[in-house]
Order: C-alpha cells, then sequence, then structure tokens
C-alpha cells in the first residue's frame, strides 16, 4: 500500500463541515482543475484502477511508539514470527530488540495495567479505547500530482472534509463501535473526478496471555544482564572446607569480588538486574503470547490488539495463577512487592475497569500454557544436573529436587483435579465456553532428534562445578515427558479422552502442540557450524568452559580468547532451549521467590552461584522457541476469532534501531 506507507509530505487542511444542503450535494471543483471549469463530473470507478485502503495505525495496543510497531511489522514479511525474529536479532547484532522497546510500555513495572495510555502524543484509554487513529489512502494508477477531496462520516458528527495530493496518506481518528463512511473524489487530468468509497469498521481485539513461565518469556529478559569480564568469586563448601571458583560478575558492580571480602548489600548488585517487562514475574516481550498477538496486529490492518500480558514464571494452578505467588526478581530500581497478584485477580480487576468505560467490552480470547510447574519440572530438571554434593543436599532440603515416580504420582492424583479449577476460573470471562481458550503445549526440551534423547556431560551445565547433566536420569525424564505428561495435559485440556472432562462441550479449549515436531531438532544440546562464534569458542562442548586456576579466573574467567560481554543472548542458533550456561550470561539471576532455605547468606553464597544459573531460564525456550510456538498457534488463534491470514506479502527495510541509552 504505497499511499499507505509514505509519510506526509505537507500538511493537510481540514475544511469546515458543509452545512448548506444545496452545497453539500453539489460536485467539487478540484483545486488544480483549468480555469473557468465547471464543477468536476463524479465518474463510477473503472474496474480494478483506483481504491480506498485503510489500516489501523500503531495497532499493538501495548507499545506507546508507533515507531516500535513499525520496526516489527518491517520484519514480518509473510514467511513467519520466526523469521522475523531473526531478522530482528541479526538487525541487534544479538543483543536483542526489546532492549529498545520495554521502557515504552502501556504497563508499569508492577505489571499493572494503565486506564489511561500516552500514545504517539495521544491520551487514550488503554482497556476499552473510545477511537482508534487510521491511516487511509488511495492505490493505484494515480496520475502525478492529483489532488483528492476526502470526507469522513460517522454518522453521528458533522462530517470532516479534507483536500490533499492523493498520494498522501490521510491520518484521522475514528471512533470505535461505530462505521465512518469514507467518499473521496479523485482529480484527473481533465477536470473530472472519479469517486471512490470505503467503510471503516475497526475491531479492537482483546486478549489476555496466562499461565507459567513459558507463557511469561523466562530465560529472555527485555534487557539482558551486562557482564563484567572480569571473575566474581563463588564460594562452595565440602566436607567442612571451602572451595572458590570464578564466573563472570556484572558490569558496573562496585562491591568486592572476592570471597574473602566484607558481605556487599544486596541493593549495589540488585541494581545491575536485568531487566523484564515486569520482574516479578519474569515476563517478557519475547513469551510467544506476546509475540503472537504481536504477529496477528501486524497482519490484520483491520483490527487493533489490546493485549494484557498477565503470565508469571513459577506459577502453578494454585500459586500464582489462582493465589499469590512468591516474586521472582527485583526490578532494578523501584518497590519489590514480595508476592505477586493471582492471575485471575489480575484479569477480573483489568475487566472491571474496562467495563467502567464500555460496558459490552468483553475478552475476546485466553492463550494459555500451565502445568510443568504442577508436576514440578523444575525439581526434575534439579535431580537430572545436580551431582552429589553439599548444594545437592540443600536443594533435597529446599524441595528442589523430584524424581520421575514423584511427579507420575502428581500428575495422576493432583494435576486433572487442579485443572478443573482453571476452567472453573476461566469461564466467567468466556461466557461459560472455553472454546476461545487457546492452551499452548510445551516442546520437550531435551531432545537431539525424533526420539533421540539429549546425552549427558557437562557442555551448557559447566557454569557450576555440581553440574553435570546424568544420561539415564535425563533419557527417563524424556520419556515421562513426552509419554506421561504431555499426552495427559492435551487430554486435559481438548478433553479428546473419555473421562478428561465433566462437560466436554463447554470445556473443551484449542489446543496447540505442532511445535513438538520442531523442538525435537532444537534441544538444549543442539549445536551447528552456523552457532554464533562465541557460543562455539566458549561453550566447550567437553565441559572446560571456565578456568579452573583461581589466580587466572579471578582476572579472566573463560578458557577462550573472548570476553564475557562477546556473549549474543539472542544471536540465532541451532538450540532454542537456554542452558544453565546460556541462562548465567543472560540473566544472571538472584533469586527472590525460593525456598527460605536456600536463600544466600550473602554474593558469594555457593547456593546462589547454583541458583543463579538455573533460575533466570534454563531449559526454558530461547527466543527462537518462543518465535516458533507463535508461529504455531497463530492459525488456531485466527481461527478461534474467526480472522483470516493476511492475503499478500509486505516488505519494507527494517528501521534502524533506536539508540539505547547506557545504564
Amino acid at each position: 500500500m504505497r499511499a499507505l506507507l509514505t509519510a506526509a509530505v505537507s500538511a493537510l487542511l481540514f475544511l469546515p463541515p458543509v452545512c448548506d444542503p444545496a452545497l453539500a450535494q453539489s460536485r467539487p471543483v478540484l483545486p488544480g482543475a483549468p480555469p473557468g471549469a465547471a464543477p468536476a463530473d463524479v465518474l463510477p470507478p473503472a474496474p480494478n484502477s483506483l481504491r480506498v485502503e485503510w489500516e489501523v495505525k500503531n495497532r499493538f495496543r501495548l507499545f506507546r511508539n508507533e515507531a516500535d510497531f513499525r520496526r516489527h511489522a518491517a520484519a514480518m514479511r509473510g514467511d513467519g514470527v520466526l523469521a522475523a525474529e531473526q531478522r530482528l536479532a541479526r538487525a541487534s547484532d544479538g543483543r536483542g530488540w526489546a532492549r529498545d522497546m520495554v521502557g515504552n510500555l502501556c504497563i508499569d513495572q508492577s505489571g499493572r495495567f494503565p486506564e489511561t495510555c500516552q500514545r504517539d502524543g495521544e491520551r487514550e484509554n488503554f482497556m476499552a479505547p473510545a477511537d482508534h487513529r487510521v491511516g487511509i489512502g488511495v492505490v493505484g494508477a494515480l496520475t502525478p500530482g492529483a489532488l483528492c477531496a476526502w470526507s469522513f462520516d460517522d454518522r453521528e458528527n458533522a462530517a470532516k472534509e479534507v483536500t490533499a495530493p492523493c498520494a498522501d496518506e490521510i491520518k484521522l481518528r475514528v471512533r470505535y463501535g461505530v462505521t465512518t463512511l469514507v467518499t473521496v473524489d479523485v482529480g484527473l487530468p481533465d477536470g473530472t473526478a472519479q469517486r471512490l468509497t470505503a467503510d471503516i469498521a475497526v475491531r479492537d481485539l482483546l486478549i489476555a496471555g496466562m499461565g507459567d513461565s513459558i507463557a511469561a518469556g523466562e530465560g529472555n529478559p527485555d534487557q539482558p544482564i551486562v557482564l563484567d569480564d572480569e571473575g566474581f568469586c563463588f564460594r562452595r563448601f565440602l566436607s567442612g572446607t571451602t572451595s572458590e571458583y570464578f564466573r563472570p560478575g556484572r558490569a558496573g558492580f562496585k562491591g568486592s569480588k572476592a570471597c574473602d571480602s566484607t558481605p556487599t548489600p544486596l541493593t549495589d548488585w540488585q541494581r545491575l538486574n536485568a531487566r523484564w517487562m515486569n520482574a516479578a514475574c519474569h515476563r517478557s516481550l519475547y513469551g510467544y503470547q506476546m509475540r503472537a498477538a504481536l504477529a496477528l496486529a501486524v497482519e490484520q490492518t483491520h483490527a487493533a490488539v489490546t493485549f494484557l500480558p498477565i503470565a508469571c514464571s513459577g506459577s502453578t494452578i494454585d500459586l500464582g495463577f489462582l493465589n499469590p505467588l512468591r516474586t521472582r526478581e527485583c526490578p532494578p530500581t523501584g518497590a519489590c512487592a514480595s508476592t505477586t497478584v493471582p492471575q485471575v485477580v489480575q484479569l477480573a480487576e483489568a475487566m472491571a475497569t474496562a467495563r467502567k468505560q464500555n460496558k459490552d467490552r468483553k475478552l475476546d480470547l485466553i492463550l494459555l500454557t500451565i502445568g510443568a510447574n504442577d508436576i514440578w519440572f523444575a525439581g526434575l530438571l534439579g535431580d537430572v544436573i545436580t551431582e552429589p554434593s553439599t548444594e545437592r543436599t540443600l536443594f533435597e532440603k529446599g524441595g528442589m529436587i523430584v524424581d520421575v515416580p514423584e511427579a507420575q504420582k502428581i500428575l495422576d492424583a493432583d494435576v486433572p483435579g487442579d485443572f478443573a479449577k482453571v476452567r472453573a476460573a476461566l469461564k466467567p470471562f468466556t461466557g461459560g465456553n472455553l472454546s476461545r481458550v487457546v492452551y499452548v503445549s510445551y516442546g520437550n526440551p531435551t531432545l537431539a532428534g525424533p526420539n533421540n534423547v539429549c546425552p549427558g556431560g557437562r557442555a551448557g551445565f559447566d557454569v557450576h562445578p555440581v553440574f553435570n547433566v546424568d544420561a539415564a536420569r535425563l533419557k527417563r525424564v524424556s520419556d515421562f515427558v513426552e509419554n506421561k505428561f504431555l499426552p495427559k495435559m492435551r487430554a486435559l485440556a481438548a478433553c479428546d479422552t473419555p473421562g478428561a472432562c465433566r462437560d466436554p462441550v463447554n470445556d473443551r479449549m484449542i489446543f496447540v502442540d505442532q511445535h513438538r515436531a520442531d523442538f525435537a531438532n532444537h534441544g538444549f544440546c543442539a549445536r551447528s557450524e552456523d552457532d554464533p562464534v562465541f557460543d562455539r569458542e566458549c561453550f566447550s562442548a567437553k565441559g572446560e568452559s571456565f578456568e579452573t586456576d583461581p589466580a587466572t579466573a579471578a582476572a579472566g574467567p573463560l578458557v577462550c580468547n573472548f570476553r564475557p560481554r562477546d556473549f549474543r543472548p539472542y544471536a540465532p542458533r541451532a538450540r532454542w532451549i537456554r542452558t544453565a550456561n546460556d541462562s548465567y550470561f543472560t540473566a544472571m539471576t538472584f533469586p527472590e521467590g525460593i525456598s527460605p532455605v536456600l536463600k544466600p547468606s550473602d554474593l558469594h553464597d555457593a547456593t546462589w552461584g547454583a541458583t543463579s544459573a538455573v533460575y533466570g531460564g534454563a531449559i526454558h525456550p530461547t527466543a527462537e522457541g518462543h518465535a516458533a510456538m507463535a508461529d504455531m498457534a497463530l492459525p488456531s488463534i485466527r481461527a478461534a476469532l474467526d480472522l483470516q491470514a493476511p492475503p499478500s506479502i509486505r516488505t519494507e527495510p527494517l528501521p534502524p534501531p533506536q539508540i539505547q541509552q547506557t545504564r
């Protein structure tokens, strides 16, 4: 749409409404017509020549700035969210695009949705918009320099009239919930005009994203941690003695990096935390729910998408979804609440706010992923990667180690009843029927290929001395996930197994798991010659990535010749699953929500060294993995909303990224 993509080159002249009925019915003399020309003859439109096209501007309403939306629209070229993510990743040199956008959202650090939001210079009601900004243009074989006389009539207010070059895009705000009639007389070389008409009716889609860490985008902070090139000391306790090891620290940390120092206040470390859209829940712009909603906004030019990100890392059905959950991490600045607001409470509050402004405002769709934390998947991971040690003993005491028989018992005894609580909680938001709940399943993170489990070893997990993937335990976990857990979640969500749902007609959700086949080739052990050079050179396939001599490691902890800050968390790579090394180098999370038994005594504590490597997203999808999930979810989302796939491919160069302010 050339007219819609071309910036206006002249100011638009808004003419006063036509009041005289005679004048209102007369044909216009178009500006630029020959001297003495009679009022222009308005001719019927010629077939396949000129037409009016329009689109909603900045139609992903979580974005304050249209430039951020345009950057994503330019990256989407009809070949999917994953391809767009890879373009954006390369354009940012693997540092990530979200770092430039996370500070410009219609949501605050606490995760609360505002009643109003300043978007592109205009204050809008976020939950129940009164109007939308649109762009309108004439598309086709225009006469060079032709002028157009526009009229916009919503049948409730006086019509607005504009005369401008036909090559210009006209921008105006149209009322939500009514149809605006557009009429344009296109000037022709002989002084006559061709009249075109169109109707503008914006559909505003209200979509909520709910669930656990996979839904939230865990593992992918919007602004990753900035790594120091020098080593930071961690202290282990081994049979009554201490042992030190060094890993990269946080750039800008002013406290002591040595273990034998006075403890540094945690606030000095906290101010350097990675930045998330919501730190308490490790909620990220890279999450598949966010990417699917954003992709929908890009492709559906006549709709706006109001997306409510509510999912929270660490959530089970009981804790996080229905009841408060301990905060995941504190933001770099500002207040840090000890617990989160339950997701169903957040959604109820948001809908109450919306209906104060528009009593007919309804929730169009819910995206959902939940269940893995209910069977203690993190505990299964802990059992697989943690060798017998003091740390393992502490993890066991803190409830962070679970084996497959324990998980199977929970899956059989507790999960069906708990999932029934999810259905009951969501039905009030969906009119008693769950057909507009899209449940997106998990990808198996442990596979090196179809039916081929990743091998054991320290590759990708040598960021902590106690980590070592046990091949036999990994195989048991992988089989359990593939053959027990994932089929059970399908039965509960899709009601496709007898007895899985009490009321299959109203309980059935749309179930999405087509991405599982793709994840089978992109597990945490996947490697490629196309991986970033840092990964190939610095993350040893033998698990020998870090210097073992303390004197050497204190000055430079990596064995390779690269600096820690050369790691690119968002560069395209074969694995779509974060390893423990990835998690540490990307988020280096200081945990807030873990068991008091495991609370670190200071920054050099042994347990913090271990939890920092897994608590920020180990064995969670990368941005590419989330993009692949979004691609597979989109067809079901369109079907649930009665939307068509986009008919054409838009191509335009990526706008340059905004300059990031240094911290």
